[in-house]
């Protein structure tokens, strides 16, 4: 009996891997191929390497009705392809569509794509993971999740210098529950997110220096989290 069970999980995830790869052919082709394609994904790709959240705003906002969908699309896009700087959207998010519903985008289409990169490293594996981020970038995420345990995914998320998408890559190639990790994601990017949407939903080209403020308070207020999370591990192993 056990053995079938063997046999059923190992040709379901033969069979995940095949359509995995397979859609993966396809979209690469596409973009190949397709001269408007290319052309659109050098434009978006260009957007993110300007480091300005005005430039995303205005290429989301000339979808009109099917604004919100790209915006989906584009978080789930910068998830895959790490690390792209997320920020940018959410900012872009909130501005474009107010703060409350900026962040409810921002943090779904997060979600969405955390889940697509959890899959990702869960079904192909370490090699293909490595080559859509970085060996050493992987290897500073396990020793994180080494140092911190099952709360790792949790601080991980509080901390804002730590690359979102390398978690979520770094998160599949270990035995944690999809379940376990979602929550943990969900709970861990909502503070940032609210932060970034509010701050976002106020910005106009004069206020980076509010911005970048307000960023270093939260990276600050994050590191004293995990300084007291350490702190608590410390006097347990003490005891």
């Amino acid at each position: 009996m056990e053995n079938n069970t063997n046999k059923t999980n190992k040709k379901g995830s033969l069979t995940s891997k095949v359509i995995l790869i397979g859609i993966i052919v396809i979209l690469v082709a596409i973009c190949f191929l397709s001269k408007d394609v290319n052309t659109k994904l050098k434009e978006v790709m260009k957007m993110f390497a300007s480091g300005d959240f005005t430039v995303v705003r205005q290429f989301v906002e000339s979808y009109g009705v099917y604004a919100a969908a790209v915006s989906f699309f584009l978080m789930i896009f910068q998830s895959v392809v790490a690390p792209l700087p997320a920020f940018l959207i959410t900012f872009a998010n909130a501005n474009l569509f107010g703060w409350i519903m900026g962040a409810i985008l921002s943090w779904t289409s997060a979600m969405a794509g955390a889940a697509l990169c959890f899959y990702i490293a869960r079904i192909l594996g370490r090699d293909v993971v490595e080559k859509l981020t970085s060996k050493t970038g992987l290897k500073q995420i396990d020793d994180f999740f080494e140092k911190h345990g099952r709360m790792s995914i949790l601080i991980a998320r509080l901390l804002p210098f730590i690359s979102f998408d390398i978690v979520s890559y770094a998160a599949g190639l270990t035995s944690m529950s999809f379940g376990s990790f979602f929550i943990a994601t969900g709970i861990g990017q909502l503070p940032a997110t609210i932060i970034y949407s509010y701050v976002g939903g106020m910005l106009t080209g004069g206020a980076k220096m509010l911005v970048m403020g307000l960023l270093l308070l939260f990276a600050l207020s994050a590191l004293i989290v995990l300084i007291r999370q350490i702190y608590f591990e410390k006097q347990k192993k003490a005891k």
